[in-house]
């Protein structure tokens, strides 16, 4: 196994402490760990007596619970935590994937959605949305890239970085190709919950199709990345056993304090998610008119899901804008190029208050430009 360097941890790693204005963070705004055990009269009480000892390698049956409560068709028992997203990810592909298999992505990805399964020897190619068309994606472009050997197919909606939300039919449609086919479909779902219109909001894959894997966290529509706590849920029980025992050669199992309080945020949702959807449409509506004044520097489109959206730098070097603008304004936005070459967009995050502070320095750097 080889695995290349994550171009955008990478960068994060260079910038994210240090510049004063992060406008391309893929978060929501997260919150004290007084204010969440604030939420319920005796959190604080039953935290401070938590056993500190070895937690079940499957994750808390409480939270398991919470997460189950997500779903339509979903139990406990379906139910794998992780310490974070990017665990699941990376013990998915290990357990479904073996060398030669045929992988379909979703693109632009998050690397490890790909990079993972090119390490391991399968052979990915990408499933591109329409820049013209809001980032869209079409059945009928998936299925050309179908063939005998094509294991998985693995999606991102909301989409990060585009915010690309299809339709239920849509869905419905994937889902039966997959029968039709035979492959697993992975659904990365951690946006799913900040849709602008409710209405929009998409099943979780998992109760579509007897052999998707859908995939959450607290990072995103909840804001809670601190934590690290991630899960997959499945109806597929032997991938769910052969990942659990994958599982014992990563993390054994997962912080107590963590699952702790991952169960009282989630039960604890609706009010979360709340906070957060008001400050991402106060934002898109700020983006929005940021956008309209600057419209000879970018393209913009408003994204329906989510806390990324992914506009278009006109007239010069996406790399070169993004690295002048941090260096002498202190705001770091996220170029296209670390998704994959030759993409001049940039990804701006929306999911946290201080964006209207940082779109000032943007507008300040791009009036002495």
């Amino acid at each position: 196994m080889h695995l290349k360097p994550f171009r955008l941890e990478r960068y994060f790693a260079k910038y994210e402490f240090t510049a004063p204005f992060l406008l391309c963070t893929s978060d929501s705004e997260s919150m004290s760990l007084g204010e969440l055990l604030a939420m319920e009269p005796d959190a604080e009480r039953r935290f401070q007596a938590l056993w500190l000892g070895y937690t079940e390698s499957l994750g808390d049956p409480e939270l398991r619970r919470e997460i189950a409560a997500l779903y339509d068709t979903v139990s406990a028992e379906h139910v794998l935590v992780h310490a974070g997203a990017e665990e699941a990810i990376f013990n998915f592909m290990h357990v479904a994937l073996e060398p030669g298999d045929h992988v379909v992505v979703h693109a632009p990805y998050y690397q490890s959605l790909g990079e993972v399964a090119l390490s391991i020897g399968a052979h990915v190619v990408p499933w591109r949305g329409d820049p013209e068309r809001g980032w869209a994606l079409e059945i009928d472009d998936l299925v050309p890239l179908l063939t005998p050997r094509t294991k998985l197919v693995v999606v991102n909606f909301p989409h990060n970085p585009t915010g690309f939300l299809p339709s239920a039919a849509f869905v419905g449609e994937l889902a039966a190709l997959s029968k039709q086919h035979g492959f697993i479909t992975f659904a990365d779902e951690v946006y799913r919950g900040l849709e602008l219109d409710p209405s929009r909001r998409l099943p979780g894959f998992v109760d579509l199709d007897e052999r998707a894997v859908s995939l959450g966290v607290m990072s995103k529509a909840y804001g809670l990345a601190g934590l690290r706590i991630g899960w997959i849920a499945t109806h597929d029980r032997e991938l769910y056993r052969k990942m659990a025992a994958f599982k014992d050669y990563t993390t054994i199992c997962n912080s107590a304090p963590s699952e702790f309080l991952a169960a009282l945020a989630l039960r604890n949702a609706a009010g979360i998610i709340q906070r957060n959807l008001e400050i991402v449409r106060s934002n898109l509506d700020t983006l929005d008119a940021f956008f309209a004044e600057h419209a000879r520097w970018f393209d913009w489109q408003r994204p329906p899901a989510g806390t990324v959206a992914f506009p278009r730098l006109k007239g010069t070097d996406v790399d070169r804008f993004c690295a002048d603008l941090v260096e002498r304004a202190g705001v770091l936005l996220l170029p296209g190029t670390l998704y994959e070459p030759g993409l001049n967009h940039f990804r701006v995050g929306y999911g946290r208050r201080n964006l209207p502070q940082a779109l000032n320095q943007l507008a300040s750097y791009l009036a002495t430009s």
